[in-house]
């Protein structure tokens, strides 16, 4: 049974919305998760910059500078393809999680929406003088 003053947001609303799963907390979680992904993409990207930097040192000479810098570029490409493919990948899920909630509260007005009519029709039968048998 919820609590009965839905309107006051207290710590008992919350503990209340998480238990019965009223108030998804998916969302802000992804947003976490976002961030510590984008994190490891950087370290990605600061660890091609370093292998290239240690192939270039690795042995004097224009071969090893030659060799570092296409091995620089490609990492950094790759590390920027990962940043989008992995906004996506976030984006997709923030949007699966408000389309859940959409829903829930589309079928909440559908609910309101179906009372409302079934009372209206009591009232109605209710208005009407019985009818006697012939």
């Amino acid at each position: 049974m919820p609590p009965a003053n839905k309107t006051k947001r207290g710590s008992s609303s919350l503990f209340w919305d998480l238990l019965t799963f009223d108030r998804l907390v998916t969302g802000p979680v992804i947003h976490y998760i976002y961030w510590a992904g984008l994190g490891v993409v950087v370290l990605f990207g600061f660890g091609v910059v370093g292998a290239a930097v240690g192939l270039a040192l690795k042995e004097p000479g224009v071969a090893s500078m030659l060799l570092a810098f296409p091995v620089m570029v490609a990492g950094l490409l790759v590390a920027s393809a990962l940043v989008l493919l992995w906004r996506a990948f976030c984006e997709f899920y923030v949007a699966i999680f408000r389309i859940s909630e959409d829903l829930r509260a589309l079928r909440q007005t559908s609910d309101a929406d179906h009372a409302a009519h079934a009372a209206h029709r009591a009232r109605q039968a209710a208005a009407q003088p019985p009818q006697q048998p012939r």
